[in-house]
């Protein structure tokens, strides 16, 4: 278990590629460049069960174990306790995201409230995995390096954030924007995971 808990930050970096692989192979006609991950998990979708119990919830778990080690382990050093409550807050938001699916159609002009919830969860997640890598920027505890890769983590998950914007907005292709812009974020938790083990 303390194996589990001290490489979940790395587990959950990984797992979140193969588990929406996973998911999509059981939703026909799938398409990642065009639907949000979330559509795996949707009103209607045929994946809305299966989605949340391979990704969602073992991911918030994750998660939320890795946010305890770094707040259990570094209790000491402020800036690297808030990272971990910050990577914390990004999986009970995951579970929250998973309990609550978003619309079947994502261009819907009347949202449901659980895709209302759905959507400010994502918002705090997003927040949540843009302040963890700002303090390393920031604190002088941390290594050159690991604060330079935080840094471009920070603005590439905003670059690919603007174009996602674009492409929702022309309806093109906004899934591979959205994977893009997420995976900065689960770039940057990798690397640090690998950091704070070093």
């Amino acid at each position: 278990m303390e194996t589990l808990i001290k490489y979940s930050g790395i587990i959950a970096s990984v797992w979140i590629v193969f588990g929406i692989y996973i998911a999509s192979i059981f939703y026909p006609n799938y398409s990642h460049s065009r639907q949000f991950c979330s559509e795996l998990g949707a009103f209607g979708s045929p994946t809305k069960k299966l989605s949340p119990l391979i990704n969602n919830y073992p991911l918030g778990a994750l998660f939320v174990l890795f946010g305890c080690y770094l707040v259990s382990n570094f209790s000491a050093h402020l800036p690297t306790v808030i990272i971990g409550l910050m990577v914390i807050v990004h999986g009970l938001c995951t579970w929250v995201c998973g309990y609550y699916p978003m619309d079947a159609d994502p261009y819907t002009k009347d949202p449901t409230r659980s895709c209302q919830i759905h959507s400010w969860s994502g918002v705090i997640m997003l927040c949540s995995f843009i302040i963890a890598p700002a303090i390393v920027v920031f604190s002088s505890y941390y290594s050159l390096p690991i604060r330079i890769v935080s840094l471009l983590c920070i603005i590439g998950c905003f670059y690919f954030a603007y174009r996602l914007k674009l492409a929702f907005k022309a309806e093109t292709v906004p899934g591979v924007h959205q994977r893009l812009s997420y995976g900065f974020q689960i770039l940057w938790l990798f690397v640090y995971s690998f950091f704070v083990l070093g």
